[in-house]
């Protein structure tokens, strides 16, 4: 018994302790959240003393950091923006390059193995028949010959392909393979003899030697001077289309070193008109969202200035950027979107706050009181933005172009923060004292009283419409703004529809529904690596790679099969892993060529160390139709024992050209033969490393694009579990974090259903989905959360009254931007378009439906007496009974039910 006494005792401590925590703990946050309030309270007070001050700041500071647009300029360099910084691809380039620089070979041109800084490709198709008939083969070579004719003033000196190609040891252009089969095929044709056949991938050539021909049709590469270049490229340009108007049987796709770069910064051009269109879209929906019947309670300026106010922080940001020495590129397009987003949020949150003051009170009491009440959760909100792009602006991001634009997000964000504050309150204070003094808001001309007014004609009553209300009030007036459209809609039918017994079940059914096919998405996603996406559609660039993928997807890109340490190439066991390392590929290959040369000797592959390294020097790469490899292999003189005694040649490092047979999935088949070959080369006694400029694009993309995203998500979980002591009540930072969830879930399986991979343009619009989720649905679940002593059905119509219209009002001004970015023709705008439309759609489904509908039947739990009737008596209802949606407790459940009268 004593026992049991001294455990109870410790039960009832611990359950004190625990109690007086938990009560120390909700005094501390209430204590932190009334301060805060407290705080912004202060804050719209001296806003409201000093409204001239912040209207003209702002636009003076913006007015002078515009003038830095002298210093604009675009970022070139597309694999410094869109390839991971720090990928094993890099290194092996980087190695590739010490060991067989271009200017190295002299006898074969891969054009797409390196990209030796100024080239230009042309794919060639025929629009009837095949190109090998002898009309389009002449063509072709009198293409090639044009070209290498081309001529480039510069200084005073005509350059032409031959002062810009890379030479042979003839001191003559090297040119792809394809020309030279062409030429014999020509040669042949012209002298009556047997045409030699066209062996496919791989053809020999007249001096005997093998050459891959399987994606070569014409090409030409140049690395001198880099403006000579240029210009040459230029030129290239023009003289195919001017050959193909001349030759119309003919279909040219050409493409250069900087195509793009240049059709991924077009984007920022097609899309100028858009964008005007899409602020003036928005900046005319935002006026009639603030607009309303009364004449003096309507705010149509202040849907302008909403937009004046996002426009003065992009220009101040972009303003900074530019004196700071940033470089654009066509990804900070989504920058004003976010902007946009988080902006209209804000404003529209502060309008609805300024409909629920009292219109006795001054201007003063007013603006702070708007501050107190909507500065809270936007300042969450912002901080939200820091934190989740900051996060992504950090050196642990591995893509340039994530990095940049999350960056300058942040500074943007602020910026458009801190003019809300300033810029936007000051006018908010203008408009009340307009308002207050019954002042036309359009006209500023004072509305005469309603006995005056009756005595007017009746357009002139028409336009003084308003509700005079001079006498003091005790709370809100709330009847003179329901002529507002969206208020009257939500108020009157929305908030009864949504929280009906009868809707309920199939908003459910519809979450479900939505679940499904988000999930059936979500199994799909794939990663988008794919280059094409990030350029606008009408371009030379997306014509050049649809006839690539139409012609050439048979076969990959030459991949270079580089041993870059000296083994056993004599040793019987090195040989068969060497050779069963390159099975199932299409070879150009020194090293069979050699073995094979061999046995035509008669002679073992299996010689001693000397006799094999001197064969191969002195009698292999002496044959013509054997030279050529000469490029592909590195000798050093070393002493055969270790000492200083003989010293012999040996080979220290070696190249081969492989082709691997590919179907039209060309990027996820090279990936996984990458991710194949590599991890071979880590367990293989031969140490070899593979390479090809693609892969640096692949290598690690996945993720590298998925790692901000991922650590952005974890930040704003963080924050929203440490900011739980900020919050009136926990439980709105847990369905904070439900909800952006679901949303998150919701928009990368739509998006992969629509189409849209993963890559850094959709993963920015996801980050910017978290931060969007939490702005909309914020306001309704603390309006709920914090309700007391009623229904449960009560405080969620209270909570759309309050939030749901700012937030419809926020929809549809964001969508309506959103819908001219849907015109422009590029495959970037296609990505950000679908994305934040699908973000839109999917958080407005959130909040005004399904977050409505669970609160009334999750936690939290409202307390309150067993059933509550209200009844509504006067004038001619007779004593009738509201209409009421009751909630009824027992033991075990609760149920909505409607009781009449």
């Amino acid at each position: 018994m004593v026992v049991n006494g001294r455990w109870e005792r410790l039960g009832s401590r611990r359950f004190f302790l625990a109690l007086i925590l938990w009560i120390h703990s909700r005094m501390l946050r209430q204590v932190l959240h009334e301060g805060l309030r407290t705080s912004f309270h202060k804050l719209g007070h001296f806003v409201a003393n000093h409204p001239v001050f912040f209207a003209s700041t702002p636009v003076l500071i913006s007015i002078l950091l515009g003038a830095s647009f002298s210093r604009y300029r675009i970022e070139e360099n597309v694999e410094y923006l869109l390839a991971p910084k720090h990928s094993l691809a890099k290194i092996e380039g980087n190695l590739v390059d010490s060991l067989f620089p271009v200017n190295r070979s002299k006898h074969t041109l891969y054009s797409d193995l390196q990209t030796p800084g100024r080239y230009g490709r042309v794919i060639v198709t025929s629009r009837r028949g095949s190109i090998l008939e002898p009309q389009y083969v002449d063509l072709v070579l009198k293409l090639h010959r044009t070209i290498a004719q081309l001529q480039v003033p510069m200084l005073g000196f005509n350059y032409t392909f031959n002062h810009l190609c890379l030479l042979d040891d003839s001191k003559s252009c090297i040119v792809d393979d394809i020309v030279h089969a062409l030429a014999e095929v020509q040669t042949e044709r012209t002298a009556n003899r047997t045409v030699p056949p066209l062996c496919y991938p791989i053809t020999s050539l007249r001096d005997g030697r093998e050459a891959y021909i399987g994606h070569q049709l014409g090409g030409a590469s140049s690395a001198l001077n880099e403006l000579v270049a240029a210009r040459w490229e230029a030129a290239f340009g023009v003289e195919l289309e001017h050959f193909g108007r001349q030759h119309p049987e003919l279909a040219l796709y050409p493409f250069t070193s900087s195509s793009l770069q240049r059709d991924f910064q077009r984007t920022s051009r097609v899309a100028e008109r858009p964008l005007l269109v899409s602020l003036a879209v928005c900046m005319a929906l935002a006026v009639l969202c603030c607009s309303m019947r009364d004449c003096v309670r309507t705010k149509p300026w202040l849907g302008l200035l909403a937009l004046v106010t996002v426009s003065l922080a992009t220009l101040t940001s972009a303003g900074i950027f530019n004196l700071s020495g940033g470089k654009y590129n066509s990804t900070y397009l989504g920058i004003p979107f976010v902007m946009l987003g988080h902006g209209l949020f804000g404003i529209f949150e502060m309008l609805s706050s300024w409909r629920r003051t009292r219109e006795d009170q001054h201007v003063k009491e007013r603006v702070a009181a708007v501050f107190s009440d909507c500065l809270l959760p936007f300042t969450a909100g912002t901080a939200l933005h820091l934190v989740t792009f900051g996060i992504g602006a950090s050196p642990f991001t591995n893509i340039e172009a994530v990095r940049l634009f999350c960056r300058n997000a942040c500074l943007s964000v602020l910026f458009n923060y801190l003019y809300i504050l300033t810029f936007f309150g000051s006018n908010l204070v203008f408009a009340g004292y307009l308002e207050n003094n019954y002042r036309h808001s359009l006209f500023c001309r004072r509305v005469p009283k309603p006995e005056i007014l009756q005595q007017k004609p009746a357009w002139y009553r028409f336009l003084m419409y308003t509700q005079y209300n001079e006498g003091p009030a005790s709370e809100p007036d709330l009847q003179a703004y329901e002529s507002h459209l969206l208020v009257a809609f939500m108020k009157r039918y929305y908030c009864d529809w949504i929280t009906n017994t009868y809707v309920k079940p199939f908003v459910v059914l519809f979450y479900l529904v939505y679940v499904s096919f988000a999930l059936m998405g979500y199994l799909q996603v794939s990663e988008g690596s794919d280059l094409s996406n990030m350029v606008a559609t009408e371009t030379g660039t997306i014509a050049y790679m649809r006839a690539q993928q139409r012609y050439f997807s048979s076969y990959s890109p030459v991949i270079g099969f580089y041993i870059y340490e000296s083994i056993e190439y004599w040793n019987a066991s090195v040989q068969e892993d060497l050779l069963e390392y390159t099975r199932g590929f299409e070879r150009i290959s020194w090293f069979e060529s050699y073995l094979k040369y061999l046995r035509g000797l008669n002679v073992s592959s299996s010689l001693p160390r000397g006799d094999f390294t001197e064969r191969l020097r002195s009698g292999f790469l002496r044959q013509p139709r054997y030279v050529h490899f000469a490029d592909d292999i590195i000798f050093a003189r070393r002493s055969v024992d270790g000492t200083s005694g003989d010293i012999a040649a040996e080979v220290v490092a070696s190249r081969m050209f492989l082709v691997a047979k590919t179907t039209e999935n060309k990027r996820e088949e090279m990936a996984v033969l990458l991710d194949t070959l590599r991890k071979l080369s880590l367990t293989s006694r031969i140490k070899f490393i593979i390479f090809n400029p693609s892969f640096v694009y692949m290598d690690r993309y996945a993720s590298s694009v998925g790692a901000p995203l991922k650590n952005s998500c974890i930040a704003a979980l963080f924050l929203l579990f440490f900011s739980t002591f900020l919050a009136a009540d926990p439980l709105v930072n847990g369905w904070l974090a439900v909800t952006v969830a679901s949303v998150e879930f919701g928009v990368v399986g739509f998006m992969t259903l629509w189409h849209v991979e993963l890559d850094c343009v959709s993963v920015l619009c996801l980050i910017y989905g978290v931060n969007y989720a939490v702005d909309s649905s914020a306001p309704l679940l603390s309006a709920f959360v914090l309700g007391r002593e009623r229904s449960r059905t009560h405080w969620v119509k209270l909570a759309l009254e309050h939030h749901g219209v700012p937030a419809l009002q926020s929809y549809l001004c964001y969508a309506a931007a959103l819908l001219p970015v849907a015109a422009v023709p590029s495959n970037l705008t296609r990505t950000l378009f679908r994305c934040l439309f699908l973000t839109v759609l999917i958080v407005a489904f959130h909040c005004l439906a399904i977050l409505p509908v669970l609160l009334t039947f999750l936690p939290p739990s409202k307390r309150k007496k067993k059933r509550d009737r209200k009844r509504c008596g006067g004038g001619d209802s007779g004593g009738r009974e509201e209409i009421e949606c009751v909630e009824i407790e027992d033991s075990t459940r609760v149920v909505d039910q409607i009781t009449t009268v």
